[in-house]
């Protein structure tokens, strides 16, 4: 074939296409050299994960058991962390009783004990006993899972489907530690050499909840949408609503990460070329621990740290009043008419803005506005919170729409800073708010406009 040929035959090829030949002709010719000149005997090892592959990577079979093996780990996350949460929240309000009576003792005046005790004390504690039991549980689990060999596996099987959308096979890595944590799945994406679709998986990495939405998703599943099912199979019916949540926000982000590769981040995806380890037994006390305390404690503090402002500030705003009605019923009479176009109200949408720093105290905001009892509420069952809800209004729709709202709005105020930081530019971060902003207004509405439609509500 002369040097005619093979340019005719390259240019009627597309880029990818050509790509893709040249890569398959090397390693085709590699495997063909590396057989002619070495020889080695497999080991039991090696058989067994050349077995397990057929199964994990296998295109019939990869994909219904990553969807699996994710509602196991959700499963074992909300139904083991229901009673220490419960215990944490009693420990908390019983050591309050003592706090307050402190106060008391110094006569201590009252603002000074709604700021420290129902703002900050509440607000702080409400994170710790929302947070650390499924933080304690999810953490390590997923940490076996990798230690296993089994992530890789997960990379290789989304590799395919991200090629498609533009992006990179990495990212279903980032988007596995976005579950725990959005800021710090921000962060990993440095682990894609590609520039164009490192910023794919930071833009989109939004949509993967993380463990501060994971209270608001897990209580009104439980509440609304597993609530006529008998008491020992709600934990598997909130586990379902949980796996199509965690689906569509999938979906989501492969159709956003479709159209920013069209538009504003145009570009071929690179070749994702992954050694997959052996699979190995996991080193169960190591990476408990590690997972644990490591993990768990670093991802607390920091949410603390954030938490603790915002309940102050929530606090104060609850108890300043203009005329007789407080700053925060003002924000809620000013937000009310277009939070009803999206099936929520002026309370549902203030606690959302207010919970900016940190998503964990979304839910305690609400119940302050709710009950108006200008300091963050405890309630002291499931039954109780959803009587209060059901008094506003609330119906499955609401519940519905309050969950996809969560789980697509904008991220929070840790993962936006995280986002300047790694791409020093306050455009990219402004896109990183603007696009789930955007989305949590828009499938909100067009859910409640369709329920309308139906006759449903």
């Amino acid at each position: 074939m002369d040097i005619n040929s093979i340019y005719s035959e390259a240019k009627a090829l597309s880029s990818e296409e050509l790509r893709d030949d040249i890569v398959h002709h090397l390693y085709k010719r590699s495997r063909e050299l590396c057989s002619a000149s070495v020889s080695y005997n497999k080991t039991k090892t090696d058989k067994k994960t050349e077995k397990l592959d057929q199964i994990f990577t296998s295109p019939i079979w990869g994909f219904p058991i990553m969807i699996a093996m994710l509602g196991v780990i959700f499963y074992i996350t909300i139904a083991g962390a229901n009673v220490p949460s419960s215990l944490l929240a009693s420990f908390f309000s019983y050591i309050e009783g003592y706090i307050t009576a402190f106060f008391n003792a110094v006569n201590a005046p009252d603002w000074l004990h709604g700021v420290l005790v129902l703002g900050l004390y509440r607000g702080s504690t409400w994170v710790i006993s929302v947070m650390l039991p499924p933080m304690a549980i999810f953490f390590p689990t997923f940490a076996l899972l990798e230690n296993y060999g089994y992530l890789p596996r997960v990379a290789f099987n989304m590799d395919r489907l991200f090629k498609q959308v533009g992006a990179h096979g990495k990212q279903s890595l980032t988007m596995a530690m976005g579950f725990g944590c959005n800021a710090a799945a921000v962060m990993s994406s440095r682990i894609i050499e590609s520039p164009r679709e490192r910023m794919l998986a930071i833009l989109t990495n939004n949509f993967v909840p993380c463990n501060g939405r994971w209270g608001t998703l897990i209580v009104l599943a439980s509440l609304f949408m597993a609530a006529n099912v008998a008491s020992g199979l709600k934990p598997l019916v909130t586990t379902g609503v949980l796996v199509g949540l965690v689906l569509f926000g999938i979906i989501v982000t492969f159709f956003v990460s479709w159209l920013l590769s069209k538009t504003l981040l145009k570009g071929v995806p690179t070749h994702y070329t992954l050694e997959l380890p052996p699979y190995r037994r996991p080193k169960f006390f190591d990476t408990i621990v590690r997972s644990s305390l490591t993990k768990s404690w670093t991802v607390l503090v920091r949410a603390v740290k954030v938490a603790a402002p915002a309940a102050v500030l929530t606090w104060i705003i609850a108890n300043i009043h203009i005329g007789d009605v407080s700053v925060l019923q003002h924000l809620v009479g000013y937000l009310d008419p277009f939070a009803r176009m999206l099936g929520l109200d002026g309370y549902i949408l203030l606690a959302f803005i207010l919970g900016l720093p940190a998503n964990e105290i979304v839910l305690p905001v609400l119940l302050m506005g709710y009950l108006s009892t200008g300091a963050l509420t405890e309630v002291d069952n499931l039954v109780d919170l959803k009587q209060i809800f059901i008094d506003q209004g609330w119906t499955w729709i609401t519940a519905l729409n309050v969950m996809l709202f969560s789980l697509l709005h904008y991220p929070c105020g840790t993962t936006l800073l995280n986002i300047y930081k790694e791409t020093k530019s306050k455009k990219w971060t402004f896109f990183a708010f603007l696009i789930p902003t955007a989305l949590a207004i828009i499938v909100p509405f067009i859910v409640f406009q369709t329920a309308k439609l139906m006759g449903w509500i």
